[in-house]
């Protein structure tokens, strides 16, 4: 084999987002390197598509693929459990009011994947190029990715897809500031007895939320935040007691339970890089920013990336100019702070506001929570708000 490939684009990581990215890149006319171990790490997490991310997914003709493998969601539910004297009214959240069927699809990282990866097979601009990036050299008109077994991968702009601990981002040296929480998350699907009706249902505890999702069936996929101690315990408890637990957590509002997956514990951390491009790198999904599993943001914010890094990249294509280039980069480094800024900031607000003892913390929840049941104004801006950003989302997926 070469020991040296040659592309318009190289993207290190083939998750959701670099999948994504590799077919936009194609689709732009730039000759694709996806550049990714072939066996990538089991992922039992789902995923909540919302908004702007299922008219992107609809705009590359995979939206009945992902309706067929998900649960759509056409309510959601916030109930405050916390026990606290000061308490927020219940908020639903409904696509109707909002001119929506539904807010979005929820489908397992697995299944997305099998998706996205069978498109980029399909496309003859992309290659895939099995390996592990171990050195990244940045040049005047290309940048050099070496691979493990020797080989080298040349482009004039790499994309950063290979997660927090990212190692294009380390290698062109940008700053990523990192903060963690008093908390973990327990990720697990269930089966119940009653349907969820498309209704996911938020309830909000003194640990954290506690977040039922629908599946496809009687079933949801669980995030249940806690106290690290608490999670790892409760990730260690039987298919039977699990089940239980969660059925009590849940106040049986979908009858009996069943286990239907192993736990997944992970410690809940916020992070953000202090620029989202340098050097002929630009950063996408949790190379970039990463925050707690709150108002199912993560992929959204990520997938919002890709598609600013399309017209980016699909402009300067157009023009003729260096994709990687100063002018291009610095393009999708400023197109992309304040939405993610912005939406990291938002997360990390909700998330202490739940936790925090103070009252004045708990009376501002339960305030904001309290006008958006009561008014529909409002309740109607955070649902835009949250579902396609007016500020930050890419006319492509608008």
């Amino acid at each position: 084999m070469p020991t040296e490939l040659s592309f318009d684009v190289a993207i290190v990581g083939a998750g959701p987002s670099g999948l994504v990215a590799a077919i936009l890149m194609a689709e732009a006319g730039c000759r694709t390197a996806l550049v990714a171990p072939d066996a990538l790490p089991a992922d039992r997490r789902t995923t909540a598509l919302l908004g702007a991310s299922v008219r992107l997914i609809d705009r590359l003709g995979l939206l009945p693929d992902v309706a067929a493998k998900g649960a759509g969601m056409h309510t959601m539910r916030l109930i405050d459990d916390t026990g606290r004297l000061i308490r927020a009214p219940e908020v639903n959240f409904r696509a109707s009011e909002i001119d929506r069927e539904v807010f979005g699809y929820n489908i397992h990282n697995a299944f997305l994947t099998e998706i996205l990866a069978a498109r980029v097979a399909a496309m003859p601009l992309i290659r895939r190029v099995p390996g592990k990036a171990v050195t990244v050299t940045p040049g005047e008109d290309t940048i050099a990715i070496g691979l493990e077994d020797g080989r080298t991968v040349t482009s004039e702009l790499a994309v950063a897809a290979d997660g927090a601990r990212s190692a294009l981002r380390e290698a062109v040296g940008i700053g990523w500031a990192v903060w963690d929480y008093p908390q973990s998350a327990v990720v697990y699907d269930v089966a119940h007895r009653f349907p969820h009706d498309g209704v996911s249902v938020e309830f909000h505890t003194p640990a954290g939320p506690f977040v039922l999702v629908p599946l496809p069936g009687k079933a949801s996929s669980i995030v249940l935040v806690e106290t690290p101690d608490k999670a790892a315990e409760l990730a260690g408890l039987s298919d039977a007691a699990i089940a239980a637990e969660t059925e009590r957590r849940a106040h049986s509002i979908f009858g009996s339970m069943s286990a239907a997956s192993p736990r997944q514990l992970f410690p809940l951390t916020g992070a953000t890089a202090d620029q989202f491009g340098k050097s002929r790198v630009v950063l996408v999904g949790e190379a970039g920013h990463r925050f707690p599993p709150i108002g199912a943001q993560g992929l959204n914010l990520s997938l919002r990336d890709v598609g600013t890094l399309a017209e980016v990249v699909g402009a300067a294509k157009r023009r003729g100019e260096d994709l990687g280039g100063d002018g291009v980069v610095a393009s999708y480094d400023r197109a992309r702070r304040i939405d993610v800024r912005t939406r990291t900031f938002g997360v990390d607000l909700l998330d202490r506001a739940l936790i925090a003892d103070a009252l004045p913390a708990q009376a501002m929840r339960c305030l904001g929570l309290a006008a958006a049941a009561r008014l529909a104004p409002i309740r109607q801006l955070m649902m835009r708000e949250g579902l396609s950003p007016t500020i930050g989302t890419p006319r492509m997926m608008r």
